[in-house]
């Protein structure tokens, strides 16, 4: 008997930029007693239905992107005789839809970490139940991942998690609604045990893939000292301080490491963080800029951000800190006109942005968006062959539209022309060349060449041909792309590298006026704090 661990995908490039975390986290969520799990990341290779065993245990995770092809190995799986369960957001969001027609005997919604054990337990005794609730773990629950099972030659970055959740509400994600809105942060020395774990096997480019890397705004502690909520704003310093610990921890790791997150536009007022980040090696930052006009920004629920001449120079104020910013930009909201997609490249080349992705717009399920579409779409049903159109990740790819919902004023063909020529505008070679100018060495400027051509021939969907030999042709030199890109990034391991020798302490608990708390409060000792040893 054996359990393999699936990450599904249509497109198989030899190599990938970011380890999907979830693998390898699962993996020390297997029980000893079933042996160590087959790893299958299918954006690698894909899975060899053979490998797979009548009583074996087949992990699926789903997103609504690749949830088609994830349903189709839980159907190869299921035909081979194995267990099938299957986790992820999109299964968190359709269980039902998974155990039809995913061939699943089980889904297990929400957080994995200590689930996946349960689960692994009772299909090895023959009686898994349908539905497992992972609920949303604590911080100091999050489990290190079994990074001695990644291939060494297959990855370019690896990815460790510092927090879950968001307090924001923007309309197009779900995060806020799938990990909640209250931050699950880990214990920073448990985060740096890995990332000392992962160097000493030769990664030093490391992406903290967080939900939102900045959690506590200058104006979130604000408002709580106006309101004078002490228990919130003793709430928000403490996750704000633990920030600081860890990004000091991470500063004191080998100076050839580089870090990569991401964070919201707001970051941009609090110089004392981005310094911080800085001399914590964390390079870059994924920012969500969505929209660069003040409706935009208020159809996303994102009012918060900047607009307008404000913008690249917000923009800029991540860089003059020393962090580079990928920008995300959505391209088919309601306020969008063809002046949009020039105003927005132009935007993102006055303000230096590093990387940037300009994506369609698409109502994902678990969103504002979707709820919203969904309902509309009620009145009178959209069909792709027999297909709803609310139900589009179970489209085939190949006649999948590129936008679904309707847009007042372009059709879905323009926005998408006009989407690619922004991608084409902002990844030509003579815009590249001249942000390559940021990294230090020729070597380095070469790198930041490779990746950036193979980022956007990654990711920069929206204009391929459906014709089956140009996207053969694309494929093949993405892959060779891919493969030279990761040899950039290698680095020799440092198998004598150790952490820091912890050592915990209790602090004073903070004595709070129940004139403030009112009589039901508790008064609670702040958590331990982890000192280093000297």
């Amino acid at each position: 008997m054996s359990v393999h661990l699936v990450n599904p995908s249509d497109n198989s490039f030899g190599t990938a930029v970011i380890t999907p975390r979830w693998l390898f986290v699962l993996a020390a969520a297997t029980p000893e007693l079933a042996g160590d799990p087959i790893l299958v990341d299918e954006s690698l290779e894909q899975i060899v239905p053979e490998t797979i065993m009548p009583g074996d245990i087949v992990g699926i995770s789903v997103h609504t992107g690749n949830a088609l092809r994830g349903y189709e190995v839980g159907r190869i799986s299921r035909e081979r005789g194995a267990w099938v369960i299957y986790g992820g957001i999109h299964a968190t969001l359709f269980p039902e839809e998974a155990l039809g027609l995913g061939h699943a005997h089980a889904v297990v919604k929400g957080d994995g970490d200590l689930a996946w054990g349960k689960v692994v337990t009772d299909c090895l005794a023959g009686v898994p139940d349908k539905i497992y609730e992972g609920g949303r773990i604590e911080g100091d629950q999050f489990l290190t991942a079994r990074w001695d099972l990644i291939p060494r030659d297959k990855y370019m970055w690896a990815s460790v998690q510092t927090i879950r959740g968001c307090p924001k509400h923007c309309s197009f994600c779900s995060v806020w609604r799938t990990d909640g809105q209250k931050p699950r942060q880990r214990r920073f020395q448990s985060v740096i045990d890995e990332i000392v774990k992962l160097r000493r096997i030769g990664f030093r480019f490391i992406a903290l893939a967080d939900d939102n890397f900045y959690p506590v705004t200058l104006t979130d502690l604000r408002l709580a000292r106006e309101q004078n909520n002490l228990a919130k704003l003793e709430e928000l310093t403490a996750i704000r301080t633990e920030r600081f610990q860890l990004m000091e921890e991470l500063a004191k790791l080998p100076k050839d490491m580089v870090f990569f997150t991401q964070i919201t536009m707001e970051a941009g007022e609090d110089g004392e963080y981005l310094d911080a980040m800085r001399r914590a090696n964390i390079k870059g930052a994924l920012v969500g800029v969505e929209a660069v006009t003040p409706e935009g920004l208020k159809a996303v629920f994102k009012d918060f951000n900047y607009s307008g001449e404000a913008l690249p120079k917000q923009l800029q104020t991540f860089k003059q800190h020393g962090v580079h910013v990928l920008g995300s930009f959505i391209f088919g909201l309601p306020t969008d006109k063809p002046a949009t997609f020039n105003a927005t490249v132009e935007m993102a080349l006055k303000a230096g942005v590093t990387f940037a992705q300009f994506v369609m717009m698409t109502p994902f399920p678990g969103t504002v968006d979707f709820t919203r579409w969904e309902k509309e779409e009620a009145k009178a049903p959209t069909l792709v062959g027999d297909v709803p159109i609310t139900r589009y990740w179970l489209i085939p790819t190949e006649v999948r539209p590129k936008m679904f919902t309707p847009h007042p004023s372009m059709s879905s063909d323009e926005i998408r022309e006009r989407t690619q020529k922004v991608w084409d505008r902002f990844y030509n070679w003579s815009a590249i060349w001249q942000r390559s100018a940021c990294t230090p060495t020729l070597r380095a400027r070469v790198a930041f060449m490779f990746l950036s051509k193979l980022y956007r021939q990654m990711y920069a969907g929206t204009g391929i041909s459906t014709d089956s030999a140009r996207r053969k042709k694309s494929k093949i030199w993405a892959r060779w792309t891919a493969k030279q890109c990761r040899k950039l990034f290698q680095a020799k391991p440092m198998p004598h590298l150790q952490s820091p020798a912890w050592e915990l302490a209790l602090a004073t608990p903070l004595v709070l006026s129940s004139a403030f708390l009112g009589d039901e409060q508790q008064h609670k000792p702040s958590p331990f704090v982890v000192i280093p040893k000297n």
